[in-house]
Parts: structure tokens; C-alpha cells; sequence
């Protein structure tokens, strides 16, 4: 199906790796042009290169936290020209006892997981507004619907996101502007597999008996009953950032984690 996405360009955050590298490499092979971003210069020559056959990709490094960094990005990929789509994906997680979490950590999950997207959309929306068409979809999480008694101040930063998109949404009322959120449930990437490697060491078990009980005691609403795969969140964002109908709202592929029938 054409998505109707050819030559439009594209910028996804944090894209290096995970559920963003797999974004881009989808938007590429949509016949879209993507800009890649991540943290430090060797992961995005390493993005760049592994998908520079797909199509036309340029990428910059940059630490979201930083203003000067955000707006140096959203400079960069001005120069290729109109941002089409803006896919905010940046975001860290780690497992957490909730009495063990600072003024500190909670800070820090704000400022990458919510500000990193408030800082891009700030430059990004305006000039999509201006010209009256335009997609922004931000990541979010199943966790921010259904949240993660281990990983509470993540959980907490994906509802904020949640509540972002549909506040920048209700500003491109009568415009051809959308602001959307993707809700990936449990995703195999390289951050989560070496999580498990290292669990799965630490118990001196099989990773495979690690994972299956990880859906047995901390997910056990899952329908699918393992991993939602990169790929698959990548597509949700293509078609959710393509439908001109979609805005305002939260899409989620959970695996039907969340109990509910909207």
C-alpha cells in the first residue's frame, strides 16, 4: 500500500537504535528522505552507513536535554527543508524501586522523556502550522495507560506524553497539521535484550525461561504473549503519521496488554 509518504522528509529522534532505527529504515523504504539522530557521533554514522542503500539519510548527533542541541537539530534537518513528519522517539527505562528513586532520576526522566520532545515540537509545530500540513507523532507506552509498579517514573512520563500530544493536537484545529501518540507495548530492542541477558546471568537461568516468566508474572494480560517486535511499532507510526483523519489520539500495539475495549 503507498502511504503516500515519497519524498517527504522526515526526522526521527533517537534513531540509532530500536524502535527508531527500525522507523527510519521503514520511512526509507517508503521512498521517504530521514533524518537520524542519537546521542554520540559513532551511533549515527553507524545508523547512517547500515541505511544509506535505502534511500536518502543524513543524521546528527545531539543530547536533548541540552536547548542549543535540540535547536541545533531542528537546523539540520531545515536544511533539507520542511519537516513533514517529526517522530519523537527519544526516551530511556530501567527497572526502579520507587523509594529508591530521587528528585534526581525523576528530573532526568522528565527532561529526556517528555522535554526532549517539548524542545523539538517547539520548532517544528510553529512552521507546520505555518504552512498548514504536517504529522507529529510522539512515543509513548502502554505503561502510561497501564503503569509499571518497577519502572514508575517511566510509567509517569509516558502518561505526561500522552497528555503533550493531545494538547499540541487541539492547536491544528482546522489545519492539515497532526499531532498523534503510538503506545509499543513490551519491544524486543538492543536496550531491552541486554537487559535480559543480564538478568538472566544474574539468576543463573536460561534467558528464554526469564522471558517467558517475565509474561507470566509482570505481563499477564498480554493476548500475544511475547515480545511486540520493532518493525511492527514502526509500521503503526508510518500509517498513523500517513491518515489524514488521525489526530488527537493514542494508537496503541500492545499486544492487547490493556484491558480495555478503546
Amino acid at each position: 500500500m503507498d502511504l503516500g509518504l515519497k519524498g517527504k522528509l522526515v526526522l526521527v529522534t533517537g534513531s540509532g537504535s530500536g524502535i527508531g532505527k527500525a522507523t527510519a529504515k521503514s520511512y526509507l523504504e517508503e521512498g521517504a528522505r530521514v533524518i537520524v539522530h542519537a546521542l554520540t557521533n559513532s551511533e549515527v554514522e553507524s545508523c547512517v552507513a547500515d541505511l544509506s542503500t535505502l534511500g536518502e539519510v543524513a543524521g546528527v548527533a545531539g543530547d536533548l536535554t541540552k536547548p542549543e542541541d535540540a535547536l541545533a537539530l531542528c537546523d539540520f534537518a531545515h536544511s533539507y527543508g520542511d519537516v513533514d513528519v517529526l517522530v519523537n522517539n527519544v526516551g530511556i527505562f530501567s527497572v526502579k524501586a520507587f523509594e529508591d528513586l530521587t528528585d534526581e532520576d525523576w528530573f532526568t526522566y522528565f527532561d529526556v522523556n517528555v522535554l526532549s520532545a517539548v524542545r523539538v515540537s517547539r520548532v517544528i509545530l510553529p512552521k507546520m502550522l505555518a504552512r498548514g500540513t504536517g504529522s507529529i507523532v510522539n512515543l509513548a507506552s502502554e505503561a502510561g495507560v497501564k503503569p509499571l509498579p518497577q519502572m514508575v517514573h517511566y510509567s509517569v512520563t509516558k502518561t505526561a506524553m500522552l497528555g503533550l500530544t493531545r494538547g499540541l493536537a487541539e492547536l491544528t484545529k482546522g489545519t492539515g497539521v497532526r499531532v498523534n501518540s503510538v503506545l509499543p507495548g513490551p519491544t524486543w530492542t538492543e536496550g531491552v535484550e541486554t537487559y535480559f541477558e543480564g538478568l538472566a546471568e544474574q539468576k543463573g537461568m536460561p534467558m528464554e525461561d526469564i522471558i517467558q516468566n517475565y509474561f507470566t508474572s509482570d505481563e499477564p494480560t498480554s493476548l500475544i504473549q511475547r515480545f511486540v517486535q520493532a518493525d511492527e511499532v514502526a509500521r503503526t507510526i508510518l500509517t498513523v503519521s500517513a491518515t489524514a483523519a488521525m489526530n488527537g489520539a493514542a494508537y496503541r500495539v500492545e499486544g492487547g496488554i490493556i484491558r480495555s475495549i478503546l
